[in-house]
C-alpha cells in the first residue's frame, strides 16, 4: 500500500522547536519533491514547505522562512521539517504530501500523510 506516513509533531511551549517526520511506505520517496502543509482551525490548507526531488532546492512560505526548516534522507526514505521559535500562529495540523517542484503548492499526486496536530501552548 503506497502511503505517507508522519510522526512527530506535539505540544510545545512558545519559542520551542518541534520535528515532523514523513516516510514513504510502499514506494520510494527519491526523485519527488515532497512538501509540509498545514490548516490552521477554521482556515484553508496552506503549504509552507517544498524540497525538491531532484536538486534538493527548498522552498518555504514566508511565514516560516528563517524558522522552519525542511530537509530530505533518501536513503531511509524520509523527509523531516524541523520547526523553531514555534508561535500561537503555528498551531495546525501539519501533512506531508507532494509538492510541485520549486514552489510550496500541492503537487496533486493526492496521497497525503494522516496529519499531525502540532499544539503551541504556554
Amino acid at each position: 500500500q503506497v502511503q505517507l506516513v508522519q510522526s512527530g509533531g506535539g505540544l510545545v511551549q512558545p519559542g520551542g522547536s518541534l520535528r515532523l517526520s514523513c516516510a514513504g511506505s510502499g514506494f520510494s520517496l527519491r526523485h519527488y519533491a515532497i512538501g509540509w502543509f498545514r490548516q490552521a482551525p477554521g482556515k484553508e490548507r496552506v503549504g509552507i514547505s517544498c524540497i525538491s526531488g531532484s536538486d534538493g532546492r527548498r522552498s518555504y512560505d514566508d511565514s516560516v522562512k528563517g524558522r522552519f526548516t525542511i530537509s530530505r534522507d533518501d536513503a531511509k526514505n524520509m523527509v523531516y521539517l524541523q520547526m523553531n521559535i514555534l508561535g500561537n500562529e503555528d498551531k495546525a495540523m501539519y501533512y506531508c504530501a507532494a509538492c510541485l517542484e520549486y514552489s510550496t503548492k500541492d503537487g496533486g499526486i493526492g496521497n497525503w500523510g494522516q496529519g499531525t496536530q502540532d499544539t503551541v501552548s504556554s
